[in-house]
This record gives C-alpha cells, sequence and structure tokens, in this order.
C-alpha cells in the first residue's frame, strides 16, 4: 500500500520548517539610547569606549562590538587574529593599510562604509572627529600591534 501525505500536512511542515519561531527570551533589540558605554579594553590606546551587543569578544564564537574613538584618536600599525568585520555607525574613520602609519595614504571611511580584512593583514587607524565602529565577527578578537612598543599594555607596566 503506497502512502501519501496530504497536500495540506506538506504544506504545513514546509512552512514550519522555513519559518523560525523566535521564543520571547530569544532575542535581543538594543536602541542608541540603551547602550552601555565603558572604557575599551587596555589592548586599545587610552580614550576609547565599547559596549559588546552581543556574545563575548574574549571567547570563541559569534559576536557584535561597538567602539567609541573621541576625535584625535589614533590606533598604531596592528593585525587581528580574526577576520576584521566593521561598519562606521557615525563620525569619519581614516583607514590606512600597511606596516608604516603614513596618513597620506589613509582612506576616509564615512558613517555607513564597511570594510572587512583577512587575519594578520596591517592597518592603521585615526579619526578627526569622534567615530562609532560596529565589530561583527567571531571571537577571540584582539589586536596584534606592529612595533611592540606601541601595545598601550606595555606602556602602563
Amino acid at each position: 500500500m503506497k502512502r501519501t501525505i496530504p497536500m495540506a500536512a506538506l504544506a504545513l511542515a514546509t512552512v514550519g520548517f522555513f519559518s523560525p519561531v523566535v521564543a520571547a527570551d530569544d532575542h535581543k533589540m538594543i536602541t542608541p539610547k540603551d547602550i552601555k558605554w565603558s572604557p575599551a579594553p587596555p589592548i586599545l590606546p587610552k580614550g576609547a569606549e565599547s559596549s559588546v551587543l552581543h556574545g563575548d569578544p574574549t571567547r570563541q564564537g559569534f559576536f557584535v562590538m561597538r567602539i567609541k574613538l573621541p576625535a584625535g584618536y589614533q590606533v598604531p600599525p596592528h593585525t587581528h587574529p580574526v577576520n576584521e568585520v566593521v561598519t562606521v555607525i557615525s563620525g569619519n574613520f581614516k583607514l590606512g593599510m600597511g606596516s608604516e602609519a603614513d596618513k597620506s595614504k589613509a582612506q576616509d571611511m564615512p558613517a555607513g562604509s564597511f570594510f572587512e580584512f583577512a587575519p594578520g593583514r596591517p592597518h592603521f587607524a585615526y579619526t578627526d572627529e569622534e567615530t562609532v565602529l560596529q565589530i561583527t565577527t567571531d571571537g577571540p578578537w584582539g589586536l596584534t600591534y606592529v612595533n611592540p612598543k606601541d601595545d598601550p599594555r606595555q606602556k602602563t607596566q
């Protein structure tokens, strides 16, 4: 005897398979006024603030973090151990490639800009105005400065 599945049951099963069910405690919604800023991790030069919106940048796995940089802020040439996936939320991020911080080679990345680098790609950055970035990638996240003397953790010891 051949078994058939009624079309209505097949349609419901298909809709259920492709329609995610989100439980009330299985989501997070944050408006700009809800963001809680704290001093950025000490791996960044002093003056930056950060807010982790999702996940944990220090652990393996997906995370979303915002970083607020004041006007006149600089990050010396460095690399990251994971893909660097960044959206400029506000301000204007000045981004340059390479192991030397040559500001004449930096590109303006105004609000709405996006960039992505593979792990180990040296780059540097600075700001002329307050700028907010959103990093959306997999952890653990960190920086390795091309010149170890640029690491702000070395300057506090």
